[in-house]
């Protein structure tokens, strides 16, 4: 759970905002893309920007569209052809894609509502991590050790 990071998205023009838990290496990316840090080799994000525009494609949005159980729920909106392509994400892959590419980043109103109340009211974003997920965990752990 070390490597958590949250990022914080606010509506704008108006007051309410909500943390998203993301990971890490993500977290360094969205930090590298809003600071214009310049890397001499893509990275994963700039990949796949690479690849929709190669295919002809054109990245129009980001939309968070759905919270279940504490899990936030993105797609990327491509243009192609004429056509809207959705492609399912992870939302803090789709914000680095988004801020590279200078995109809107919308948030579904039922999904701003409910995780900006949340938040309000001071509920932990950070999902717990129950004895039974620590307990697989270390079987892991143990099971990678012993295939060494």
């Amino acid at each position: 759970m070390t490597d958590m990071q949250i990022i914080e998205l606010s509506e704008v023009g108006g007051t309410r905002a909500f943390p998203i838990v993301i990971g890490l290496p993500e977290a360094f990316a969205i930090e590298r893309r809003l600071k214009g840090i310049e890397i001499a080799r893509p990275q994963t994000h700039d990949l796949l920007a690479n690849t929709i525009q190669a295919l002809g494609g054109e990245l129009l949005r980001i939309e968070i569209t759905n919270l279940e159980e504490g899990t936030f729920f993105a797609r990327l909106i491509v243009s192609k052809g004429g056509d809207e392509i959705e492609i399912d994400s992870r939302p803090s892959d789709a914000i680095a894609l988004g801020i590279s590419k200078g995109v809107p980043i919308l948030v579904a109103e039922e999904v701003l509502e409910v995780a900006s109340a949340q938040a309000a009211a001071g509920i932990n974003p950070v999902p717990e991590i129950s004895a039974d997920m620590e307990d697989e965990d270390d079987d892991q752990d143990e099971d990678e050790d012993e295939s060494l």
